[in-house]
């Protein structure tokens, strides 16, 4: 049976109000009860009714996390850094995944609205929805992450890959790569439109055509990024260079390629964006766009904190690094 008020109380010689009082820190209480009832609640393993608590103060010491794909380590990376700064806080995280589906992600939005979370991070799957659009009606404190929604005000913490993605290019074309492809992400997102589109700037800088050929579309999923490495490889004239702006679609093209037999740097250049450990493993390993994950999961938390404080908070946005390393036919 679980521990009540009611027993706290009796176990340390007063009365419930006391015990209310004591353990949420509300002033009319001396430290001598104050430490009484403390020790009777550790003594008696009692744990406070989140639930009714939030219905007095509003406040359920929650946050929601909805990411689109937890098998992906970029998102695995995120959620850790988020946990490990709530916790900072004394905030716990209800973790949900939506699989890059939008359907599941609202419908775990209207979870999280109905647990009364006290705010909302999140990496939208498409660009809008009408569960963001009710968090937005609701005033429930939101802030993305990684992807941004263009269409609504919510502050937003990403990196911005601009730089790294034209010192990519750079670096392929110094190899002497000139036929080079890309496979983006959704052009419903604002990651796969500016990612492609600071791609395209940068082939652009070195007055290199990209074909349409060229350019294929995934989901940031690493089966997308398989299949869209097989068309590539399929044409008549193959890139020499293949670009995924995506680490499990860039896993995608390593498994293509393997499948065929193709030597990765030799045969066909691959560079990838995001760095999880396993990319320096992969041989070759893996030159590659790298974002500052904990750092953006540990900012996402702190703007979400200011906003369930104050409500006004600014966005941020953080710097890539490319990552050089063999699969680009480096010596």
């Amino acid at each position: 049976m679980a521990v009540t008020v009611a027993d706290v109380a009796r176990h340390a010689g007063v009365s419930t109000a006391s015990v209310s009082r004591a353990l949420s820190g509300a002033d009319g209480v001396s430290s001598a009860v104050r430490e009484r009832v403390t020790a009777a609640a550790q003594a008696l393993g009692y744990r406070p009714n989140t639930v009714a608590r939030s219905l007095r103060t509003t406040r359920t010491q929650t946050i929601g996390l909805i990411i689109p794909d937890v098998v992906n380590p970029f998102f695995s990376e995120l959620a850790w850094a988020v946990e490990e700064a709530a916790h900072q806080y004394g905030y716990s995280v209800i973790l949900c995944n939506a699989n890059e589906e939008t359907e599941r992600q609202d419908g775990y939005i209207d979870l999280m609205l109905a647990r009364r979370v006290d705010g909302l991070l999140l990496t939208p799957v498409l660009e809008e929805s009408s569960a963001l659009r009710a968090v937005e009606r609701q005033g429930v404190p939101m802030v993305f992450v990684d992807r941004a929604v263009a269409s609504m005000d919510a502050p937003v913490v990403r990196a911005d890959g601009h730089a790294a993605i034209s010192q990519l290019v750079d670096h392929l074309v110094k190899l002497g790569h000139e036929r080079i492809a890309v496979i983006s992400g959704p052009p419903q997102t604002l990651t796969g439109r500016e990612r492609l589109a600071s791609f395209r700037n940068a082939m652009r800088a070195h007055s290199l055509d990209l074909p349409e050929e060229l350019v294929r579309f995934g989901n940031f999923q690493a089966d997308s990024g398989r299949r869209a490495a097989a068309e590539l490889l399929d044409l008549d004239e193959l890139p020499t260079a293949v670009f995924a702006i995506d680490n499990l679609m860039t896993l995608g093209v390593f498994q293509e390629m393997r499948k065929r037999g193709l030597r990765i740097g030799t045969d066909v250049a691959v560079a990838g964006f995001d760095d999880p450990p396993w990319f320096q493993l992969l041989d070759p390993p893996l030159t590659t766009v790298s974002q500052p994950v904990t750092r953006m999961g540990a900012l996402a938390v702190d703007m979400l904190m200011e906003a369930i404080g104050s409500g006004s908070v600014q966005s941020h946005l953080l710097d890539c690094e490319l990552v050089i390393r063999q699969s680009c036919g480096e010596s």
